[in-house]
């Protein structure tokens, strides 16, 4: 299939063949599961995924689109769906083999750098997935699976905490891809869970104290939560005051978004 890559929808195809050998080997494809690659691009993970019961494409790019259908038109396992992954119907998608609603749903894929945050946060969010297997930069895989303390700490590894376990498998140098992007790239592997340990009562709440907390990270909570929260209170739910946010655990922060939400 030839396709000039095309910056609006942030392509860089995927062409080592020993990148794609690991991530084959990641995914580790078993029977009764149906996967769900996001931005297939020119197919050349696609075709190391025909194991799977079922398999369902979600592809922007109408060119594109033309090429998988010819390409996978002989298999009636494979689903191609057209439209953006932020917006298409993930359920139905799922949902429409009614031959075998009981396969597991996994997610995976190289997804656009510039969406690829907000697709991760879409599909937690949507919380059907057995598990999913991405390739992002690097830097938004090192926020992802960041622990408390860590330079990388911040907004995205606390709400990512709420729906999953993660896990940064392996680096994926430029040189991988056509054209060769700017950055380099990881696999991450993140394993939604039904209990992270710990309650939230508003996700809003929370995106809104991270964002006050991780916004001024070298301020003291004190100081970075003073619009939202008055000291005694972190007092008062075993904060200390003078912390910052990069000390503080998913835990911590949900006491304080849950009690924000509660006197609202």
């Amino acid at each position: 299939m030839n396709h000039k890559a095309r910056k609006r929808f942030g392509q860089n195809f995927l062409t080592d063949q020993r990148v794609l050998d690991q991530i084959q080997a990641a995914i580790r494809i078993r029977p009764g599961q149906h996967l769900i690659e996001v931005g297939p691009g020119l197919g050349a993970l696609t075709e190391r995924l025909m194991a799977a019961d079922r398999l369902s494409l979600i592809e922007l790019d109408r060119d594109l689109a033309v090429g998988l259908r010819a390409a996978f038109a002989d298999n009636p396992s494979v689903n191609l769906v057209e439209g953006d992954a932020l917006h298409v119907d993930l359920d139905a998608i799922a949902d429409a083999d009614v031959d075998n609603p009981a396969l597991a749903i996994r997610l995976v894929g190289n997804l656009p750098y510039n969406v690829g945050t907000a697709l991760v946060l879409r599909f937690l969010q949507w919380g059907r997935a057995l598990d999913m297997t991405f390739m992002l930069q690097k830097e938004v895989v090192q926020r992802l699976c960041a622990q408390v303390g860590d330079r990388h700490y911040g907004r995205l590894a606390i709400v990512t905490s709420c729906y999953a376990r993660t896990e940064q498998l392996f680096d994926v140098p430029p040189t991988a891809f056509d054209p060769p992007p700017k950055v380099d790239s990881a696999i991450v592997r993140l394993t939604p869970i039904d209990d992270p340990g710990f309650a939230i009562t508003s996700m809003d709440m929370l995106e809104r104290v991270t964002q006050a907390a991780f916004g001024q990270r070298r301020k003291t909570l004190r100081n970075s939560l003073k619009p939202l929260i008055d000291e005694s209170v972190l007092v008062s739910l075993d904060i200390n005051p003078a912390a910052r946010a990069e000390t503080l655990t998913p835990l911590e922060f949900a006491r304080i978004s849950n009690h924000l939400s509660a006197h609202e």
